[in-house]
């Protein structure tokens, strides 16, 4: 049984999200990004990492509107910019491709259940879970890649098959990293936290089941992280 504080914990810090989000963005509305794909970056990386991901897109964020690079100049938000902020805004932009792509395939694999079958539930896997998560793999892989893509393609001024091709290669390693240490806590939550340790499962529909979404997308974050500091050293992903 799932405890009531747990409950309404899972709903204030879903709240949270999605009150930072609706704020980032209509900042952005008012003073948008240099780079547009950014724009759906920051709220959709408000929606789990709330109160941090606010600090670092009032102390940061803001460094790279179309304003600010017009006032100080193109590259002004590249220099005052540390490399650690560097690396946490790649994990970010990996991230909410891969926020995106998980919350697409969760909800379709709910309203449609048949699907995972299709993904190997009954054949391969006896638990539904792991069927889903090949389908949260390629909705996140394939939004992954297209937001890596607007962001290489005109900041090396490449055409369209080059920049699909350095965008895969960017962020394939990123993704992966992040997808583990989602899947890993997502495991946790499931089979430790609620089955056995609450004698019940986490539901699609349910706040708790988002509640541990949020918490799996920072453990995302952080095993992401060291893989996006080694692909900004060797220049095979963009410093934003």
């Amino acid at each position: 049984m799932i405890p009531e504080w747990l409950h309404y914990l899972a709903i204030l810090a879903l709240a949270a999200g999605f009150v930072v989000a609706a704020w980032i963005a209509w900042d952005e509305w008012r003073n948008p990004q240099k780079m547009w794909i950014m724009n759906v970056v920051w709220p959709v990386t408000a929606l789990f990492g709330t109160g941090f991901t606010l600090w670092g897109y009032l102390r940061y964020g803001r460094l790279a509107t179309h304003a600010h690079a017009q006032s100080a100049g193109k590259d002004a938000a590249k220099k005052q910019t540390p490399f650690p902020v560097m690396v946490a805004k790649g994990a970010s932009h990996c991230g909410s491709g891969c926020t995106l792509g998980d919350l697409i395939a969760e909800w379709l694999a709910f309203l449609a259940p048949g699907i995972a079958v299709w993904f190997g539930w009954r054949s391969l896997f006896g638990e539904k879970i792991f069927a889903i998560w090949i389908l949260d793999f390629i909705f996140a892989f394939s939004i992954g890649v297209a937001f890596q893509y607007f962001t290489i393609k005109p900041m090396r001024e490449l055409g369209v098959w080059h920049g699909l091709v350095q965008a895969v290669k960017a962020d394939t390693l990123s993704l992966t990293a992040w997808q583990i240490g989602m899947y890993g806590f997502m495991a946790i939550a499931q089979f430790v936290l609620f089955r056995h340790l609450l004698g019940t499962r986490l539901e699609v529909p349910t706040p708790e089941f988002w509640f541990m979404m949020q918490l799996a997308m920072i453990a995302g974050f952080l095993t992401s992280y060291p893989v996006n500091w080694w692909l900004l050293k060797h220049g095979i992903k963009e410093r934003m």
